[in-house]
């Protein structure tokens, strides 16, 4: 089965000076793309790469991806429509390829099996990385009496402490 955002690319097609690409989703691969991520709706989605082949068969790819999404506000649980900008490296290598480099300042890679490079597979999971986990839509607030001090759980007892 292809993914929702399937671009496979060979690292033959790569030129030793680079190659740019740029990757825009369907109407269809949106919404396949926000059912995967759980999100009311995905409007727009595109990538622009720029593919810098290895002599190991590896491919350094520099991405800008930029999306409209529609998430639900933590707070009001309003749908509102938000911006996803995102400049990305990463690095596809050949399958058992891979370092042991648990750095997290490393370059994340993306092992490809065969001679195909799914650089579509790779918007989309440069997407869900973007994502803010706890969107909020601009100008929501928290009610008031969520923060007030004598409210909560423990308010009795603090009631209490300061009448002894």
């Amino acid at each position: 089965m292809n993914p929702e955002l399937h671009r496979p690319i060979t690292p033959e097609r790569i030129t030793p000076h680079g190659t740019d690409l740029v990757i825009e989703a369907t109407a269809a691969e949106c919404q396949a793309l926000a059912d995967r991520m759980l999100l009311p709706g995905i409007r727009a989605v595109t990538c622009r790469f720029h593919l810098v082949a290895a002599d190991d068969a590896s491919v350094m790819a520099f991405g800008h991806l930029t999306a409209i999404v529609v998430q639900t506000c933590v707070v009001s649980l309003d749908e509102f429509e938000a911006t996803v900008e995102e400049r990305f490296k990463i690095r596809f290598v050949p399958s058992g390829q891979e370092t042991d480099d648990d750095d997290p300042e490393s370059i994340d890679e993306i092992p490809y099996e065969g001679r195909l490079i799914d650089i579509g597979e790779a918007v989309a999971e440069q997407l869900g990385l973007a994502l803010d986990p706890y969107p909020r839509k601009p100008g929501a607030e928290l009610p008031s009496e969520l923060g007030a001090e004598d409210s909560g759980p423990f308010a009795a007892l603090a009631k209490l402490k300061k009448k002894t």
